[in-house]
């Protein structure tokens, strides 16, 4: 069963923010506090334990990166955690706050302007919403909450459906876009979405486990995104029995 797509929801980071500067970064600042604290990780090994957080679903992706690097020394992850923290005003300023996809603020107003709800499903301080409103694209958002203001995060469904309830549609009637297929993709093709991977940064190489978490479209540009949208608005993929054989 097939039904009318009313909404489209977006991660932020990937889709929206490219975060290319930040990513770079904060490995940057890992492997430096890393180093610093008596952990000689190369930039080889680090890249290995990058691509095991991704391959495994780390929910965290940095925690795990840590985690694996110190081999759970809690008091080292607390170190070079806290120097994490204690650097991101220098990466915001660095990266100008958000790295904002160059051709997103058109499409999202051509979607609007074409009668779409749009809304955020985002792992996200509460603050990002704000940076948005200054690079003029949160208005075209009706429902505007992300994990840091309902205390909700993806992998958990609910922030997809708290977001799908706060645009007055039920899950078969919305899109999902983002660039993972463990926090985006598998939650929202739980719920019966379609689900759009806009392929980009850290979990670009990322795959499915099966077949149901496969995304029904993978893009890699503004405008495939745009084109799939469309295309799933003139024929709903049927996201039924997506379970499919046990």
């Amino acid at each position: 069963m097939t039904h009318q797509i009313k909404a489209v929801l977006f991660d932020v980071g990937g889709p929206l923010d490219t975060e290319t500067i930040m990513d770079r970064e904060i490995d940057e600042q890992i492997k430096l506090s890393f180093r610093n604290n008596g952990i000689a990780i190369s930039d080889a090994e680090y890249a290995d334990v990058n691509l095991w957080a991704v391959d495994v679903f780390a929910a965290k992706t940095y925690h795990s990166i840590m985690w694996k690097i110190a081999d759970g020394d809690m008091d080292l992850i607390i170190r070079v955690e806290a120097e994490l923290m204690e650097t991101v005003p220098q990466r915001d300023e660095l990266r100008g706050d958000f790295e904002l996809r160059e051709g997103m603020p058109e499409l999202l107003a051509k979607l609007s302007e074409e009668g779409l709800l749009l809304g955020l499903a985002a792992n996200q301080p509460a603050h990002t919403v704000v940076k948005m409103e200054r690079f003029g694209i949160a208005k075209y958002f009706t429902y505007k909450e992300v994990s840091g203001s309902i205390n909700l995060r993806k992998p958990d469904p609910r922030l997809l459906l708290h977001s799908c309830q706060g645009l007055g549609v039920q899950p078969e009637e919305a899109i999902m876009v983002g660039d993972r297929i463990d926090n985006d993709i598998v939650p929202a093709r739980m719920l019966g979405m379609a689900a759009i991977r806009f392929v980009s940064g850290r979990h670009s190489e990322q795959q499915p486990r099966s077949w149901n978490e496969a995304p029904h479209a993978d893009v890699y540009t503004v405008e495939e995104l745009g084109e799939s949208i469309r295309k799933f608005i003139a024929n709903p993929p049927n996201t039924s029995g997506d379970d499919g054989p046990e």
